[in-house]
């Protein structure tokens, strides 16, 4: 479930945080806190998950300390603004399904928005899809759980 608040909203800034391969943490440009966001239209695996740190230090190597273009298109159930980021002009979404780190986010029977990338990415057996069954993260939370959560 989203809202859409905030949709549309943009803003600059530098990625100061990377928590996982589709969740970082932006300062505005303009100032304020930094703000969580998630990649629009990806599914990268969880932290705990195989291929998760992996993701996770790809999308660090490639955007921390960087400045981004910002486009907030709505807010996720946990209050993360769903954003296209643009680094350097490139969309960092299809960059992270293109090298095999996500899968374009999938809902019902559409594949996403970044289909064709993520094609390429399992023919070419990158990241992710160099084993033949990689297990989709929403399959994977089913099964275990957040890997956030607090466990007695």
């Amino acid at each position: 479930m989203t809202t859409n608040v905030h949709a549309k909203r943009a803003f600059a800034g530098k990625v100061s945080y990377v928590t996982d391969g589709d969740t970082l943490w932006v300062q505005p440009d303009a100032g304020g806190a930094p703000r969580k966001l998630r990649l629009d239209g990806i599914d990268a695996p969880e932290i705990c998950q195989s291929g998760g740190e992996a993701s996770r230090a790809m999308l660090a190597q490639r955007a921390l300390h960087q400045h981004v273009e910002v486009t907030v298109r709505r807010r996720d159930v946990y209050g993360r603004g769903l954003a296209r980021i643009r680094l350097a002009g490139n969309d960092l979404g299809a960059q992270m399904v293109s090298a095999g780190q996500a899968w374009s986010y999938r809902w019902r029977r559409d594949l996403g928005p970044y289909a064709a990338e993520e094609a390429v990415a399992r023919q070419f057996r990158r990241g992710l899809f160099a084993v033949s069954q990689p297990e989709l993260p929403r399959d994977f939370r089913k099964r275990h759980g957040s890997c956030y959560v607090v466990k007695k």
